[in-house]
């Protein structure tokens, strides 16, 4: 299984708009927590969201298309494939 992290800008947009977004990845199987080796649990910066899923970049950056798409907002969107993943900073949820 391939782990994603995913990354939305909502162009012009306000809370309203995040919280739709936010709603809406979820909905398509994202996460906006990761979780360490260790079994913690974080949560991650704004508007980053996590999946792993045996998916192509192309289909999680399709599904995460879908999502951005209902906040009826312009937007970028970066997807990365990782085999492993190293932070700081991030606040425990």
């Amino acid at each position: 299984m391939a782990q994603f992290t995913v990354r939305v800008e909502l162009h012009h947009a306000d809370d309203d708009d995040y919280e739709t977004l936010h709603s809406a990845m979820e909905e398509e199987g994202f996460s906006r927590l990761i979780t360490s080796n260790d079994g913690t649990v974080y949560h991650l910066p704004t508007a980053e969201y996590n999946r792993d899923a045996a998916l192509t970049r192309q289909q999680v950056l399709d599904s995460a298309k879908k999502a951005a798409v209902k906040t009826k907002k312009e937007h970028a969107i970066l997807v990365t494939e990782s085999e492993g993943r190293k932070w700081i900073g991030l606040t425990k949820a």
